[in-house]
């Protein structure tokens, strides 16, 4: 009879080993699945974040190019208006072209009263005019590229802006 219990007691040692066993394999089964369920949400995160990543790229790369077209634009128009403030500072020099102001001959209060007809022989009949000392009309044509130089930058600056705001 002790023999029986005794094998009866190893045989409920094993059976009991091979149930840990068996319970073991299916838990070690359910962590290679989860393991595996892990790495592949990891590899989906990894992938969605690469491809958000190329995506915000293209659309730096691409708003790069824009601002760098647009600045060569600006500079073009800055550079032209340039070239012809200064072929007209030129012509003012050289006594090409003169700058003239229309005279007010209806306004006698200041002292300087202007004949309002245009005298006899005269083949003119526009207003009278006035013509600029060629040093003011130096500082004018001046203040007039600057303010060409400055609306142009304006327009630079709000391209820009326009262009990072989308």
């Amino acid at each position: 009879m002790r023999f029986l219990v005794g094998c009866r007691v190893v045989g409920v040692c094993l059976l009991m080993a091979v149930v840990w066993q068996v319970q073991a394999w299916r838990y070690g089964a359910q962590l290679e699945q989860q393991a595996a369920a892990q790495v592949q949400a990891l590899n989906q995160q990894s992938a969605s974040a690469l491809h958000q990543q190329q995506v915000q790229q293209e659309q730096r790369l691409a708003l790069e190019q824009q601002l760098s077209a647009s600045d060569q634009q600006h500079a073009q128009e800055l550079n032209d208006a340039q070239r012809h403030q200064a072929a007209l500072r030129d012509r003012l020099a050289t006594a090409d072209v003169r700058l003239s102001v229309l005279l007010d001959t209806a306004d006698t209060s200041r002292g300087c009263a202007v004949p309002a007809a245009t005298p006899t022989g005269g083949v003119v009949h526009a207003a009278p005019r006035a013509q600029l000392d060629p040093a003011h009309a130096q500082r004018i044509i001046a203040i007039t590229d600057d303010g060409d130089s400055a609306l142009i930058a304006l327009r630079a600056c709000q391209a820009y802006v326009q262009a990072v705001a989308h």
